[in-house]
């Protein structure tokens, strides 16, 4: 039973122009093993914390072939196939891993073409909400890349194109080849790299899903203060203020833990002040 309070209270965004998903999201990194190697210590658990997101409200989960690698996707199909109506899944395809702690681009199309299809098989989706090109391969030029996907697009195996860990100029790029869906980039309270593409995607109605959007969570003494007047944890006041940093933020928290879950999207109820989001944003 979905709970009153849950995702719902984060509001929704749209992606792509059809997509409509609830503001928090979950990412699936994490319900693999160690260093996001191989099976999951608990099999059990981590179907335990997929299910139990969707029982919040969650209907957006990000996901990609190199989470395990495959062994996210597969989880994903095994606890919630069939899917809710709702249920928007992303994934993403470029990085290969060739061994623990590794994480290789490999933006060639050939390879691209073989990671979507792989995708599919997995998740037992006869199309992809949102594909997302993992990371710029230096060594292959990116209207090569995304060349790939947009053929998968036209094919109908993709219905939106999204891009990650790419700078404003290749932003730009892509977006002489394909609409661009979505940016996946670092940003965290701590982390602002990305401030001006947060600004940039706000100002284009383009989705930003920030990864690691928690750690550092304890390095803010803005955080701390606030976490305390609201009786909650630095991670759950880092993810409230994400989403009062844009209305194209989709955070994705991810975490291997049913209650971890149920807490990361508890933080879509908490009601920060101006003047709390001030002093977060100014304590970078």
């Amino acid at each position: 039973m979905t709970s009153p309070a849950g995702a719902a209270a984060a509001g929704t965004i749209e992606i792509g122009g059809d997509l409509v998903v609830r503001r928090m999201g979950f990412g699936a990194m994490r319900v693999t093993g160690h260093g996001i190697w191989g099976e999951p210590p608990d099999e059990d658990q981590a179907k335990a914390t997929l299910r139990r997101v969707v029982e919040l409200g969650v209907n957006f989960i990000d996901t990609a072939d190199s989470y395990g690698p495959e062994v996210s996707e597969r989880l994903i199909a095994e606890a919630l196939c069939p899917y809710p109506d709702d249920l928007v899944i992303a994934t993403k395809g470029g990085l290969v891993r060739p061994a623990p702690g590794r994480w290789n681009p490999d933006g060639r199309p050939e390879h691209l073409r073989e990671a979507c299809e792989g995708s599919l098989r997995r998740l037992r989706l006869e199309q992809i909400p949102l594909y997302q090109f993992h990371r710029p391969d230096p060594k292959v030029p990116l209207a090569d890349s995304l060349g790939t996907l947009v053929q998968l697009k036209d094919e109908g195996k993709i219905a939106h194109i999204g891009i990650s860990n790419v700078s404003e100029s290749q932003l730009r790029a892509a977006q002489q080849i394909t609409p661009v869906a979505s940016v996946q980039n670092r940003y965290n309270a701590a982390d602002r790299g990305s401030e001006s593409m947060v600004d940039i995607c706000e100002q284009e109605q383009i989705a930003f899903l920030p990864w690691a959007p928690i750690q550092q969570a304890d390095s803010n003494p803005a955080v701390a203060e606030a976490a305390k007047r609201h009786d909650a944890s630095p991670r759950q006041i880092v993810l409230a203020w994400l989403l009062t940093r844009s209305p194209q933020m989709l955070p994705i928290p991810g975490t291997g833990s049913p209650g971890h879950a149920e807490a990361n999207i508890a933080a879509a109820s908490i009601e920060l002040s101006p003047d709390e989001v001030a002093a977060i944003t100014g304590g970078a």
